[in-house]
Formats: C-alpha cells, structure tokens, sequence
C-alpha cells in the first residue's frame, strides 16, 4: 500500500520518529534514560510520547542505568584515570540517580583507583625531566585534583613516585604544604 494512502496519526508518526531516535542514540554505546529524554526533547517529541516509549525500552533492557553507569565508570577509569569523586560528577551530568551512582561507585576498588592514579603519575613524570622537582610535584598534585583524586592520596603518590624517580628533593617533604 502506498504511503500516501494511509491516513495521518501525529500519535503515531511521534511516536516512530522517537523509537528511531532512540533506536539510533542506543546504536554503538549505552546511554542513560535521561540523555535520551533529552534527544528526545530536543527534537519535539511530546513527553506523553517520550515516558512511555522510555519505559518500553527499559522493560526491555535497552535502557538501563545502572547498566550504564558500570560501563561508564569502567571506561572512564580506565582511559581517562579518573577518581571516584569525578566519576560521581560525570554520572550527575548524565542523569544518573545518586542511589544508583553510589551503589556503582562503592565497587570501584580504592586499590586500583591508587594504581591508575599511580600510571597516571609515572607517565606525566616522564615528560618532566627539565622541570624542578617542586614545580613537578605541584604540577603532578593538581593533575590528580582534576581527575577528582582527594588531595591525601595525590601529594603522597606524588612523593613516592618522585622518590622512586630519583628525584628525592620532594619525597622527604614534612607535609603537603611544603609541595
């Protein structure tokens, strides 16, 4: 039957624009249920479309936050060394539940937060072989901070992998105020 011969529903020609969307947002990596509300919104679909349809597709698996958020932090963690504290910040960003953040999170081992926190460190150090062990240090520290790694566990993974370094003008500092 040609398409000109079926009678005009805005229900549902809204309603299979915003499967497709959906469909298309959910095409090549996870998203949270409200990144896709937001597509959604942006391109008009009425919420009385939108809630529905979302539902439909979290019935079915194909959203599914908590899913996400562990996908999410994994990555994250991994390619961009980031700390639980950041993590936390990106998954509010995208929608994500505070309940189901923090449960997501409370997984993430501190021992392997202070590993990638450590790579972290011994791979910006390699480039610093000019730079003085003080302004290294700082520099090192305020890298960590922006990940979202307590200030604590920054200055004394800085000073161990200085002092491992070699560079033992930082490691034997008294406290972090002298960095």
């Amino acid at each position: 039957m040609p398409a000109d011969d079926i009678e005009f529903d805005p229900d549902a020609d809204h309603e299979s624009v915003a499967r497709k969307i959906l469909l298309d947002q959910l095409t090549g990596q996870a998203r949270s249920r409200h990144e896709l509300a937001e597509r959604l919104a942006r391109r008009n679909v009425p919420d009385e479309v939108a809630g529905p349809l979302l539902d439909r597709f979290e019935e079915v698996g194909l959203v599914d936050d908590e899913a996400f958020a562990r996908s999410w932090v994994d990555s994250r963690q991994r390619t961009r060394g980031l700390a639980r504290r950041a993590l936390a910040q990106e998954l509010r960003r995208k929608g994500v539940a505070d309940e189901t953040a923090r449960e997501v999170l409370a997984e993430v081992d501190p021992g392997d937060e202070a590993e990638v926190a450590r790579g972290l460190v011994r791979r910006k150090l390699r480039g610093m072989r000019g730079v003085d062990d003080t302004a290294a240090a700082r520099r090192l520290a305020g890298m960590l901070a922006r990940k979202g790694y307590p200030a604590g566990l920054a200055f004394s993974i800085v000073r161990e992998e200085l002092a491992a370094a070699g560079r033992d003008e930082i490691a034997g500092a008294e406290s972090t105020h002298d960095l």
